[in-house]
């Protein structure tokens, strides 16, 4: 139990930040190509609250940490008037784009911050093997093995929002890219997918069955991570 409430404690604060900056992304992106609705409702904002959904940010991923040690859910949608940008099927894939790529971004960060503690502090990593961090360093060590495994996480747990959230299946924002960027005519197709989105996304997640989690998605974000962290990735 009290390792469960570690490993919580650890990941809450990336995750929070994760959710937060991909939305309040998407909404910026939203108002900068000509679509207010999301700045009025206050959605461009570093308030991690107003993006939460109690449901899908909170219990679902907790209940399924704590029985499955995986972690899946979602953050409350940023509302978005296609009709009030100024290309409506071209900028909503730059507000699609948004999300993910403010997770690159932090990704990139946690890394060179993660890095750059170990470069000044190579006591405090461990010979043994990847992640496993010394515990001997007294004061040094309570307050920088943990800030080392928050920007481990971070790295994780964005890279892993970028990769599945690139996926192009609609309401995923790999989907609305999709959309935005092929002719008119296949990306009506591929928008009549959304209403089934979900439904299909539950089944990718859950069932794996046509390998895209263990093919796709898992290595690429072992591949990004790896990149990220300077460790060989097999």
């Amino acid at each position: 139990m009290n390792h469960l409430v570690q490993q919580i404690a650890i990941m809450v604060l990336p995750l929070l930040f994760a959710v937060t900056l991909h939305e309040a992304a998407h909404a910026w992106v939203a108002d900068k190509k000509g679509d207010a609705t999301a700045r009025m409702l206050g959605r461009i904002t570093l308030n991690p609250w107003v993006h939460t959904d109690l449901f899908g940010t909170i219990i679902i991923p907790l209940l399924l940490f704590a029985t499955t040690g995986f972690i899946f859910g979602y953050a409350k949608p940023v509302p978005v008037n296609p009709f009030n940008l100024r290309r409506p099927k071209q900028d909503m894939a730059w507000v699609a784009a948004a999300g993910p790529g403010m997770n690159l971004l932090l990704a990139i960060i946690s890394g060179v911050l993660y890095r750059a503690i170990l470069m000044i502090y190579p006591q405090l990593y461990s010979l043994g093997g990847v992640g496993n961090f010394s515990s001997s360093q007294g004061l040094l060590s309570a307050f920088f093995v943990p800030l080392l495994l928050m920007l481990r996480f971070s790295v994780d747990i964005n890279i892993l929002l970028m990769v599945f959230n690139l996926i192009p299946i609609p309401p995923l924002d790999g989907g609305r890219v999709l959309v935005g960027v092929l002719p008119e005519r296949q990306s009506r197709l591929i928008g009549q997918i959304e209403p089934y989105g979900m439904l299909l996304l539950i089944v990718i997640v859950f069932l794996d069955p046509f390998g895209m989690m263990r093919r796709f998605v898992w290595p690429l974000v072992s591949v990004f991570s790896g990149y990220i962290f300077g460790e060989s990735v097999i």
